[in-house]
């Protein structure tokens, strides 16, 4: 049973507080919930006003459904922020 992990290194240069980091961080983080049933967490830079990294996660009895998943949540990140998605990565255990 295959599980996918999806690393988000995003970049917000237009955020100037935690305030508005977390506005958008959340505006997405419940899309892509509703949207995909995903797990989304903030992983690292907390603190930092203009970047984070977003692990979204999903389980599958089919890596091939799992990889079309996370697509499609690459595509709708990328939608929602723009050019602000710095980095991507994709892992399965």
């Amino acid at each position: 049973m295959p599980v996918g992990v999806l690393t988000l290194e995003i970049q917000l240069p237009y955020s100037h507080s935690l305030k508005e980091k977390r506005a958008v961080l959340n505006r997405m983080r419940d899309r892509l919930r509703s949207r995909f049933n995903v797990a989304v967490a903030e992983l690292d830079h907390q603190d930092a006003w203009q970047q984070a990294v977003l692990g979204v996660v999903s389980i599958s009895n089919s890596q091939p459904l799992l990889e079309s998943v996370f697509q499609q949540v690459l595509a709708e990140s990328e939608r929602i922020l723009g050019q602000d998605v710095a980095h991507h990565s994709l892992d399965f255990f």
